[in-house]
């Protein structure tokens, strides 16, 4: 059959339809405005926090404080804990001391980040967001971790009792 007219093709051929080049302008779409498709989402990655801390964390301990107008601790401060760290067996490169207020406290990125077996929080403020508060001066395990909350270094520096109750709990860990 032939046929000499692509009007009529339509009426004869009732599946897809093929033009020809010089037919095409007899059916042109209407303005329909094309969707590009849809461009896969790039990954977003979170990035890990990043900690300053002092100490080289050899034997995950990880010691948390709390001082604003210092990095890590004040001098002092800092003598009486590697002090007592001293009595311990244990250097400053034996553990790893993060100051909470210049650093992350979420619990689950100390946690990754620093893979403690020991921790010891000194002071309130010092205490990890995201994670129950623990016992003044009780040495707890929680998930295989040693942790000891004890009182920070401005309320053991003047205070006799506190000092006993803090070595009398930090001998034990």
């Amino acid at each position: 059959m032939k046929v000499e007219s692509g009007q009529a093709l339509r009426f004869i051929l009732q599946d897809e339809i093929y033009l020809l080049n010089e037919d095409k302008l007899n059916y042109t779409k209407p303005n329909v405005q094309q969707i590009p498709a849809p461009q896969p989402q790039p990954e977003t990655v979170t990035p890990k926090p990043v900690f300053n801390y002092l100490g080289a964390n050899k034997k995950h301990f990880l010691v948390l404080t709390h001082y604003i107008n210092n990095d890590f601790m004040a001098d002092d401060h800092l003598a009486a804990l590697e002090a007592v760290l001293g009595r311990k067996n244990h250097s400053r490169e034996d553990v790893a001391i993060l100051n909470i207020a210049k650093n992350s406290s979420e619990f689950a990125d100390l946690l990754a980040h620093f893979k403690p077996q020991t921790i010891l929080i000194l002071g309130q403020q010092s205490i990890p967001a995201n994670t129950n508060h623990p016992k003044l001066n009780q040495i707890e395990k929680r998930d295989g971790i040693t942790m000891l909350y004890t009182f920070a270094f401005d309320a053991m520096m003047s205070n006799v009792e506190n000092k006993k109750a803090f070595w009398e709990q930090v001998k034990s860990l």
